[in-house]
């Protein structure tokens, strides 16, 4: 295991004893699907293909409770893969709870161990996007995916990610983009992987993904404050807070 897999293991374990297993029944109970911090309906977004029939598996689940909204919009399998066995077991509770049927795999979203060409869709709203190596994740997902499949994925946007403070989203640049790659941080000893869109449209195209689309996600006028995130809606409302990535790979 290395280094930064295993300070995320453990930083998420803490933090799904602090807050996210108090909220993942709320998050799995929730109606429509709704992107990230912003909360963007995908009925705005519309970054997700039709999902009928379809065999799905979630790159860093966390909860799965993105991955129970896919399964009740019509997947017809849908795998989460996480290596906080925490974060599963709340996860497994839930889906016996509720009787969804979803299947749960304790692995490194980096090497999942599941079979070639298994998917036809990918997905990954702050899991593996954020908190594993793209130049390890992403062929990950090319191998998993059947040709023609789709990676969809979402991320901070570059923009706030130049603009984090310690504890909120300034109005002037914070660090370079220029090597930007690995974030340590010593809050809560968790590690976080951001680029450029430049790196990652040359990383997705090297391992043979065509973009199809990008959307920038801002805050509505009624956004609040996260009670554990950096979430400053004010800064969300002016500029891009998160982003989706929709690549598909070659037939």
């Amino acid at each position: 295991m290395t280094d930064y897999v295993a300070r995320n293991r453990e930083s998420w374990t803490k933090s799904n004893a602090a807050y996210t297993d108090a909220r993942a029944e709320e998050a799995w109970s929730r109606g429509e699907i709704a992107w990230g911090m912003t909360k963007t309906p995908e009925s705005e977004a519309r970054m997700l293909p039709a999902l009928a029939g379809i065999d799905v598996v979630e790159l860093g689940c966390g909860t799965a409770y993105f991955g129970a909204w896919l399964k009740r919009a019509g997947a017809r399998r849908v795998v989460g893969v996480d290596v906080t066995p925490a974060q599963l077991a709340t996860a497994a509770r839930l889906n016996e709870e509720t009787g969804l049927g979803l299947e749960l795999v304790e692995a490194n979203a980096e090497e999942t161990g599941l079979p070639n060409e298994s998917f036809d869709l990918v997905i990954s709203e702050y899991g593996a996007s954020i908190w594993c190596d793209p130049d390890k994740w992403i062929p990950e997902a090319a191998r998993l995916l059947r040709p023609g499949g789709e990676l969809i994925f979402l991320r901070n946007s570059t923009l706030a990610v130049l603009c984090w403070t310690d504890d909120d989203t300034s109005k002037t640049l914070q660090r370079p983009q220029r090597g930007l790659h690995r974030l340590d941080w010593e809050d809560d000893g968790s590690t976080e992987f951001q680029m450029g869109h430049s790196e990652w449209v040359r990383l997705l195209r090297a391992h043979g993904f065509e973009l199809l689309d990008l959307a920038e996600l801002y805050a509505d006028e009624a956004a609040t404050k996260h009670s554990y995130y950096s979430f400053n809606p004010d800064w969300a409302k002016r500029w891009p807070w998160e982003e989706i990535w929709r690549a598909r790979k070659a037939r």
